[in-house]
């Protein structure tokens, strides 16, 4: 609904995609986000935070998570850099397209959530963009959802998962070192009728290092919600 980026789908630098349809600044294919599955990630952010509380999702993609978290009756905000992702989310809900790093909405949410493994990013500077981002729209009462990788999401590869629901498999074919602590990641989506890759930097952190990351946002780490410890709620530090 709303719309206060009005750039060109430039790709970010090191980020790049392909495959038929759109693929968005950060190489993700908008075909690709419409096959995969929300799993239990609703469930997960049900349990973590009160009943109709209003989302603010940054990074909402095609609506993935947005569309089961409105029919469990909460109200979302959904914000993404991708005009051709805004326009597979449903009417009814209320979309902001523009960079997460730079949103100012001058309102304040009771849940923001950062999903995609985004905090993630490879220029710390950007990591940080999105944190505070976060914490200017959280409530004080609030609290910030975040998707952490796993411990061993580098050292694991390569790597393949069936797609829940679908015929298509998801791979991880190479995480190699770039400089600085960063590593290109190189991912392949292969369907029966067509074959979607994604290159995107990413910057592996401690759980001691993204606590820190958190804090330098002035939020602090609540409890992580999942076994694997790749869901997180912050809350701000005061």
């Amino acid at each position: 609904m709303g719309n206060d980026f009005d750039e060109n789908d430039d790709r970010r630098e090191g980020y790049d995609g392909t495959g038929t349809g759109a693929i968005t600044p950060d190489g993700c294919s908008v075909e690709v986000w419409t096959r995969l599955p929300a799993g239990d990630i609703p469930d997960v952010i049900e349990a973590a935070v009160p009943p109709g509380a209003s989302i603010l999702e940054l990074g909402c993609g095609v609506g993935r998570m947005t569309h089961p978290l409105i029919e469990r009756g909460f109200a979302v905000t959904a914000v993404d850099e991708s005009a051709e992702m805004l326009a597979r989310v449903r009417p009814e809900v209320r979309t902001v397209r523009s960079p997460i790093e730079r949103l100012d909405l001058g309102e304040r949410f009771d849940v923001v959530m950062l999903a995609s493994f985004l905090v993630h990013a490879g220029d710390p500077a950007v990591r940080q963009g999105l944190l505070e981002t976060c914490r200017r729209h959280v409530a004080e009462d609030g609290c910030v959802l975040v998707q952490r990788e796993g411990e061993d999401w580098h050292r694991n590869v390569p790597r393949e998962s069936r797609i829940a629901g679908t015929d298509g498999v998801a791979r991880i074919l190479s995480t190699t070192p770039v400089g600085s602590g960063v590593n290109s990641v190189r991912s392949e989506y292969v369907f029966p009728d067509g074959t979607w890759t994604q290159t995107f930097l990413s910057r592996p952190l401690t759980a001691a290092a993204f606590e820190e990351a958190l804090a330098d946002a002035g939020l602090r780490v609540e409890t992580y919600l999942t076994e694997d410890r790749t869901w997180v709620r912050a809350r701000p530090a005061g």
